[in-house]
């Protein structure tokens, strides 16, 4: 049993949530914090400027939305939403935090991912915690 389990979310239509919060309902103690966590890759500057800012804000408030929804599914359980990439990001929160499980999800990889997908694969050979792979 774990106490404290980051579960990192895509938004993504091809994208099942059901496993990955499933599995942090079994493994958590009963006073465990999980956190979602949905990192948003930056978008380059020279992007940006044909990006309508009010399209910005409607898509952060959908994110939010969508996250908190999520983190409702668990007793306790929150959501955030951070910028950066998302392996790096995932890796650095779990330590920051004192993360001592994260459970991500993998898509079914090309033959460039070989086993997991890059941010999966990422994950489980940097983490100094455990990983749970679902997929």
């Amino acid at each position: 049993m774990y106490h404290n389990i980051l579960v990192p979310v895509v938004f993504d239509d091809e994208y099942d949530k059901t496993g990955p919060v499933k599995l942090a309902g079994l493994l958590a103690t009963p006073d465990a914090k999980v956190t979602f966590l949905h990192v948003v890759e930056s978008i380059p500057s020279y992007a940006m400027t044909y990006v309508p800012a009010d399209l910005q804000k409607e898509l952060r408030v959908a994110m939010d939305q969508t996250i908190d929804d999520l983190a409702k599914r668990l007793p306790g359980a929150t959501g955030e939403i951070v910028e950066g990439h998302s392996g790096r990001t995932i890796l650095d929160y779990a330590k920051e935090h004192g993360v001592d499980l994260i459970i991500i999800a993998s898509h079914r990889p090309g033959f460039q991912d070989l086993l997991l997908g890059s941010t999966a694969s990422h994950v489980v050979r940097h983490a100094a915690c455990a990983v749970h792979v679902v997929r």
